[in-house]
């Protein structure tokens, strides 16, 4: 059986009841982007998107829905990239990973000093504190451009990140640095991920997308494993295998951005597999949500609209295909981060009328639904709804 999912990273649906912990109270990705900068989507709006509480979708009124539609809570307690993917495969953590919203602390970086050796003119680091992406490269890129040494630095988000110039850095020797700090980034200190972020060009520079590659924890048992022990494929297109430490996975295909995977996706959903094809596309948060940039978020969704036709038509008469979304990011919102919102659920299955899901009461529903729908034996959380798609 082909079963695909599809993430819309960080396309939130308004804000969970938990919002007011997170500073997100108000916060709704679809709808602000919508407003800041209207798009139709009527290829979503056909899967029931209008039909999600409080989404507000232009011209949706009088489409006709043949699709499954509902919204997936977040229980885990955070607002992060991994936090709301390994839920979606069964993992509900108890407690956020950890962040540094002082930097880092000097255990941390003399180690990660130490395990890079002398770079450039000498020994050390930039920066070491919260920044976002683009910024960060503004301030310190021409001191490192002289110096050679790595740009450090965090987010709200539990990670740490090392940004270096392609033509001062290599870019096996910034992977090579990033394996250091991911081995010393374990335990009291651990991160959820290790982030290469390497840059290129003149100032403002470039972020050299396609190059980037993120270094997880070793999640717990998934789903995906459940799925690798039944004997199922599991492709992961885009970040996904990053997200999961490459665990679980038979398959894995790199993507440069929300376009190339939207390609790669459809090419391997129209070739035989069994079991899941699982893609993040990434440039929903990557590129306009962080940025804060709501027109290039509209146009993002309108050319995702506008590959669905292809994407559905992909589907075997005994597949599925699900659309979700991890978290979200309001391009409207102040700040960079995250914000703490209902996670997007649409399912489609040749033939299948309008049926709502509801609010699942956990994004592990999904990877349950999964399981069930692929014969994998999951005794973790998670309630199934694959029989709503039958």
């Amino acid at each position: 059986m082909k079963f695909s999912i599809i993430v819309l990273d960080s396309v939130g649906v308004g804000e969970l009841p938990d919002a007011a912990q997170f500073g997100d109270v108000g916060a709704h990705t679809l709808n602000h982007t919508l407003q800041a900068a209207p798009a139709r989507l009527p290829n979503l709006a056909r899967l029931g998107l209008a039909n999600l509480p409080g989404v507000q979708l232009e011209g949706a009124g009088t489409v006709e829905v043949h699709g499954a539609y509902g919204r997936m809570r977040e229980v885990s307690p955070g607002k992060d990239t991994s936090t709301g993917h390994w839920e979606f495969m069964g993992v509900q953590l108890e407690h956020a990973f950890q962040v540094f919203p002082d930097g880092f602390p000097p255990e941390v970086m003399d180690r990660f000093t130490a395990a890079i050796g002398t770079t450039g003119q000498g020994q050390g680091y930039l920066c070491n504190r919260p920044y976002s992406g683009t910024e960060v490269l503004l301030d310190y890129g021409e001191q490192h451009l002289q110096t050679g040494l790595p740009i450090v630095y965090t987010s709200a988000d539990s990670v740490f990140q090392i940004a270096a110039h392609l033509d001062v850095v290599p870019i096996e020797t910034l992977y090579r640095w990033c394996e250091a700090a991911r081995e010393i980034l374990q335990g009291q200190y651990a991160v959820a991920r290790v982030i290469a972020r390497p840059f290129r060009g003149q100032r403002p520079y470039e972020r050299a997308g396609e190059l980037r590659r993120d270094y997880s924890l070793v999640p717990p048992p998934t789903v995906l494993d459940s799925l690798r022990e039944a004997g199922r494929e599991v492709i992961g297109i885009g970040k996904i295998p990053d997200i999961y430490a490459h665990r679980g996975f038979s398959e894995e295909i790199h993507t440069d951005n929300n376009a190339d995977g939207i390609r790669k996706t459809l090419a391997r959903m129209q070739q035989d597999y069994d079991g899941l094809l699982f893609t993040n596309l990434v440039d929903f948060d990557a590129k306009y949500g962080h940025r804060r940039d709501p027109a290039g978020y509209s146009a993002a969704l309108a050319a995702f609209d506008a590959a669905l036709p292809d994407l559905l038509a992909a589907v075997p008469e005994d597949g599925a295909l699900l659309i979700v979304s991890d978290h979200g990011n309001d391009p409207t919102w102040t700040g960079t981060d995250h914000t703490r919102e209902y996670g997007l659920l649409l399912g489609y299955r040749p033939g299948i009328g309008a049926v709502p899901l509801g609010e699942r009461s956990t994004f592990a529903d999904l990877g349950a639904t999964v399981a069930e729908a692929l014969g994998a034996s999951w005794n973790g959380p998670g309630t199934s709804f694959w029989s709503l798609l039958q």
